[in-house]
């Protein structure tokens, strides 16, 4: 992580401050009393939200996520910071998809509020068949399971999305987009509003956390020198789901509003800026294989070692935005924060993906091509191109 984020992202202050200040009365109504589950709650975005949550003293506040390791470090992140609350706080080590899952919610809850933070995030999850698949699982079909199940007790439902849902030209955002499009068309009686991200600098997996593995590993960064990028922080992602799942209106996707202060960043350009807050030169290499062999010899005199180039994998977009020219916006009621009003949904189309998707899983056997003709079928304007090479085939 770097030392001053901000200064990093060319920024002078944090994003969100004013409307949360102006709304604080609001939030602070709304979580005081009330109960809250958050799946995905260990992840880079939950911890922020969770942590905002558990700083207003809800009556109570559940975290459900995969990785045990993630909600240890949440607990001892919560106690050693804002210590405890007089309501009910739980961690629970579970897939939203499981029996497990089902059994917890209807013996903890009921919940006044589920925030769904749980995803498949990258676009190397979308290169075969099972991987595919189980974005479809985690990122679609297990929000619409848990919408169904809090209809029975709660009132607002909010499920993280990302900018890559706009316009979308991989498997990942496609999915994100037809989760959407899952949560709007759904027959309830439930608020339910969403937030599309940029990306959030440093999170769990990004190109940005690897920088510091790779030095920490003796080992070349690498950056595709044609990609651009919105970036905030975790606490300013924490902000926006706050905003969004509390004070959204049914059907309404958040997002950062672009400014001055929120404009795209270039990938090598970041990298750049990486090695120079750590005293280090880049010395720009042609090939992977010089990177490597740089690295390999430990020959850092000249500087560290860095392949640039332009990106060449599939699923990759010059540039990342959070609406489509089709979209309803509503740019006046926040600062820093937009608001899209969802289209209606296509219910047909969706209730065919969703029985389709049921009638694969139930046969135990699908290819890939299947998986994408389903998409395809149910985001006739989807711009997907596989070109045969995905991010896991280079460094």
């Amino acid at each position: 992580m770097m030392s001053n984020l901000l200064d990093y992202l060319g920024r002078a202050q944090e994003l969100f401050v004013q409307d949360l200040t102006t709304n604080e009365d609001r939030i602070q109504e709304a979580i005081t009393g009330s109960s809250f589950l958050v799946t995905g709650g260990a992840g880079s975005i939950g911890r922020a939200v969770v942590k905002a949550i558990f700083e207003r003293d809800p009556e109570k506040l559940h975290v459900v996520d995969l990785s045990e390791n993630n909600l240890v470090e949440l607990v001892r992140d919560l106690r050693s910071s804002a210590g405890y609350i007089r309501g009910d706080f739980k961690t629970f080590a579970l897939d939203v998809g499981s029996l497990e899952f089902e059994l917890m919610f209807l013996h903890e809850g009921p919940y006044d509020y589920v925030l769904n933070l749980s995803a498949l995030k990258h676009v190397r999850s979308e290169r075969d068949p099972y991987s595919l698949m189980r974005m479809i699982r985690v990122n679609v079909l297990n929000t619409l399971k848990s919408m169904e199940m809090l209809e029975r007790s709660g009132s607002r439902y909010f499920a993280v999305s990302t900018d890559k849902a706009t316009d979308p030209v991989n498997l990942m955002g496609a999915t994100k987009l037809l989760m959407e499009q899952v949560m709007f068309a759904h027959k309830k009686q439930l608020n339910v509003s969403s937030a599309r991200f940029a990306n959030v600098a440093f999170s769990d997996g990004s190109l940005l956390s690897s920088f510091s593995a790779r030095l920490d590993k003796g080992q070349p960064i690498v950056a595709p020198t044609d990609i651009r990028r919105y970036f905030i922080t975790a606490p300013e992602a924490g902000s926006l789901c706050l905003l969004a799942a509390l004070l959204g209106e049914d059907k309404e996707i958040f997002f950062p509003k672009p400014s001055e202060e929120l404009a795209p960043l270039g990938f090598d350009q970041l990298a750049m800026k990486f090695l120079e807050e750590r005293g280090l030169e880049p010395r720009i290499c042609d090939s992977e294989e010089e990177a490597r062999e740089i690295a390999r010899l430990g020959d850092l005199k000249k500087g560290w070692p860095c392949y640039f180039a332009a990106s060449d994998t599939t699923g990759e977009k010059e540039l990342e935005e959070f609406f489509s020219q089709d979209d309803k916006l509503m740019m006046a009621r926040y600062k820093d924060v937009g608001v899209i009003k969802a289209r209606a949904s296509d219910e047909k189309s969706i209730a065919f993906f969703l029985s389709r998707t049921a009638a694969l899983i139930e046969r135990g056997r699908w290819s890939k091509d299947d998986l994408v003709q389903l998409i395809n079928d149910a985001l006739p304007n989807l711009n997907y191109e596989d070109l045969g090479y995905y991010l896991d085939q280079k460094m």
